[in-house]
């Protein structure tokens, strides 16, 4: 019987629920008549329907996937770091199984720097394919800033291990790239490839900008990856620029 069951084990019972136990334990514990039970049955329920309408906007964000993958692979592109000050230009590709299941998927701006790094452990695993490219400041300084972004994009996709039939892009068309593309605006918020290929550049980047604040601590990189935070251009007009600084960036400072 519930009633012989303290409350504690109860908790915590509730705490190692995975989503599948989530209605066996709100069945055997619902008519328990303990506050302290009624409580946790309800915090079952409502973590049991933020599970439902999560499944429910992964399934929206397959539209275009559904839309196009008669074709054959369907890949998604994105990059990260096209406006800071400092550092390389990084571009994801990604091909999901026609089966992706992977919950929480966004565009990586909208996601905590925790939720990506879990988001991206997982998409590596569960993916038919990933791929970078990074393209260095010197060579955006070089080409500018938009180039460098096409030539990281094909840099991923050459990247892959499978040879992909159709990229969604997040809103670009990629030049000197044979496959078919489809520019998608605000893509990685409306696609789970392009919101997936958004993640795995924005976690790719972030993990190398902390390991450039080791060799370069006085820039505060770990912090803010490049971009032109206050603490950011007041050490570049005190220290100069870095060898990882775009200087066409950074001209007027």
């Amino acid at each position: 019987m519930n009633g012989c069951k303290k409350i504690a084990e109860i908790k915590a019972e509730f705490k190692a629920a995975e989503e599948g136990m989530l209605p066996s334990f709100i069945l055997e514990y619902e008519t328990d008549e303990r506050m302290g039970v009624k409580r946790l049955v309800e915090q079952a329920k409502k973590r049991r329907e933020a599970l439902d309408s999560e499944r429910a906007r992964i399934e929206v964000l397959k539209v275009f996937e559904r839309q196009y993958e008669n074709r054959g692979y369907v890949c998604g592109i994105d990059e990260a770091g096209r406006g800071p000050l400092a550092g390389p230009v990084v571009a994801g590709a990604v091909i999901l199984p026609r089966d992706c299941n992977i919950l929480y998927i966004n565009d990586s701006k909208k996601l905590s720097e925790r939720k990506r790094e879990e988001l991206y452990d997982v998409i590596m695993e569960q993916a038919v394919a990933t791929g970078i490219g990074m393209v260095s400041p010197a060579r955006i300084d070089e080409i500018n800033i938009l180039q460098a972004t096409y030539e990281a994009m094909r840099m991923a996709i050459q990247n892959l291990s499978v040879t992909p039939d159709i990229l969604l892009n997040d809103a670009v068309t990629i030049p000197e790239v044979d496959i078919p593309q489809i520019p998608i605006i605000k893509g990685d918020a409306k696609s789970i490839s392009i919101g997936a290929a958004s993640i795995i550049a924005k976690v790719t980047r972030d993990r190398l900008m902390i390991e450039y604040d080791k060799q370069l601590p006085e820039y505060g990189f770990a912090r803010n990856k490049g971009y032109g935070s206050k603490e950011h251009m007041e050490a570049i007009r005190r220290y100069g620029a870095s060898p990882i600084h775009r200087q066409t960036f950074i001209g007027k400072l």
